[in-house]
């Protein structure tokens, strides 16, 4: 058996956005109660991540240590032609994922207490953004 569910995200500049629950509401709406759930984002500018759902400042962590690997207006990089975040914002999807794969148990993705998943927007103005949710299993 096959679902597929396509999640639209709109975000309001860089930072992370929980899509756990979206997720979760698509694995719980194709009737899949053991499987995978392939999680897919369509854009090069953002990216996906499973990470720590506690406490905020895990996300501004990661935030801080990408600007520092990858900061915005670096003169090494040549394509700008939407501003200084243009290719940082490139770089930065390639560095992290652009899909994930999370088991399904129980009619639920598999993620353990402190696990959320999350759209990573490298962009600093806002975007629609398309996540593709496919889960497969019985």
């Amino acid at each position: 058996m096959i679902s597929q569910e396509e999640i639209r995200v709109d975000t309001s500049g860089r930072g992370t956005y929980d899509l756990s629950d979206d997720i979760q509401a698509a694995v719980q709406s194709s009737g899949i109660t053991t499987g995978m759930c392939h999680v897919f984002i369509r854009h090069t500018s953002a990216s996906l991540i499973i990470c720590e759902n506690a406490d905020p400042k895990v996300m501004h962590d990661l935030e801080t240590f990408m600007s520092r690997q990858v900061p915005d207006g670096d003169p090494m990089f040549t394509h700008t032609a939407e501003g200084p975040d243009d290719m940082p914002a490139h770089i930065r999807s390639v560095l992290t994922q652009t899909d994930l794969n999370v088991p399904v148990q129980d009619g639920r993705c598999a993620l353990g207490t402190w696990q959320g998943i999350y759209l990573w927007e490298h962009r600093h103005a806002s975007h629609e953004r398309m996540v593709l949710v496919t889960v497969q299993g019985e």
